[in-house]
């Protein structure tokens, strides 16, 4: 059983309709992308999880039961708009928010201490909050939402304001986390992070689910049966050569040689493609061009408009 199911939630804002029926299952110990276009419901759905708010109508079920106010011990959310107090001290903060999950002081420091030297935050204990950069301040909120090693993870647009470096080292943190059993669901406008990093996803657009499934099966989906072959020899024969039912895209050179993107055509496969290629030309590298999430997005949104 997963940990958390959302089943149809609607959600009215002064007569907008924010949430739809939207329903989604969330696997134990997955990372779960929550996707969609600004305004289309996500941060709306994450709070009601988080029990901000309330549904008008659905439910939704963590760990096998109603979720309720003291569930939210378990939980750790990470909000797009973050909220750390301007003019508190960077480790007094720290302790405060960490207590207010359940950790005594004691414990508190003992789990900070490795947080604040793995991110080099060491230096900042005595400073206020304004002191920081967007990035620092950043880092600091993102150890207060996990220092209490919640079951479940949300993260809302994470590596806003982050230098690749950083962001690199919260992925790795987010990985680490799911290893050692913790579920991370995530929203995030980045899709290569959710490429690099999802299980699952939902994808949501004017309230409504339009996509959702597993990241390899949402993929097959939308594949466009287009693949890439690296060649050597004159392209101009490559291209009089190919046979009817397949169509060349394009032609560019590479480090390694001619580059040439092809689409077959309906009632053909890539076997055929291959003893084509191969009567023209002596092939060095040959793949399909799955769809990245990015264009399925696109894609996805752009019909249901």
């Amino acid at each position: 059983m997963g940990i958390l199911s959302v089943r149809e939630v609607v959600k009215d804002f002064s007569g907008h309709r924010a949430l739809n029926n939207v329903s989604m299952d969330v696997p134990r110990t997955s990372i779960y992308g929550l996707l969609g276009p600004n305004g289309a419901g996500k941060t709306t759905l994450l709070r009601i999880i988080n029990q901000i708010t309330a549904p008008d109508a659905g439910t939704i079920i963590f760990e096998g039961h109603p979720i309720g106010r003291d569930d939210t011990a378990l939980i750790g959310y990470l909000p797009e708009e973050r909220g750390l107090y301007k003019k508190m001290k960077v480790g007094e903060q720290a302790l405060y928010l960490a207590q207010l999950k359940g950790l005594s002081k004691h414990d508190a420091m003992q789990r900070l201490k490795p947080w604040f030297e793995k991110f080099e935050m060491g230096s900042w204990w005595g400073k206020k909050v304004e002191e920081l950069s967007k990035g620092m301040a950043q880092k600091v909120q993102f150890v207060t939402t996990v220092i209490h090693e919640p079951t479940l993870l949300i993260f809302d647009e994470p590596f806003s304001g982050f230098d690749p470096i950083n962001v690199n080292l919260l992925k790795q943190e987010i990985l680490e986390m799911r290893k050692n059993g913790a579920t991370i669901i995530f929203s995030t406008h980045n899709m290569a992070s959710v490429e690099e990093l999802c299980d699952h996803i939902t994808l949501i657009n004017e309230a409504e689910t339009l996509l959702q499934g597993e990241i390899n099966d949402i993929r097959e989906k939308y594949r466009t049966s287009k693949y890439r072959v690296v060649f050597t020899g004159d392209p101009d024969r490559l291209s009089r050569g190919l046979q009817k039912q397949f169509t060349l895209e394009g032609l560019e050179k590479n480090g390694t040689g001619q580059q040439a993107t092809i689409t077959i055509r309906e009632g053909a496969k890539s076997d055929d493609l291959i003893r084509n290629l191969l009567e023209i030309t002596e092939i060095k590298a040959f793949y399909e061009v799955l769809p990245s999430m990015n264009d399925i997005f696109i894609q996805a949104v752009t019909e249901h408009e």
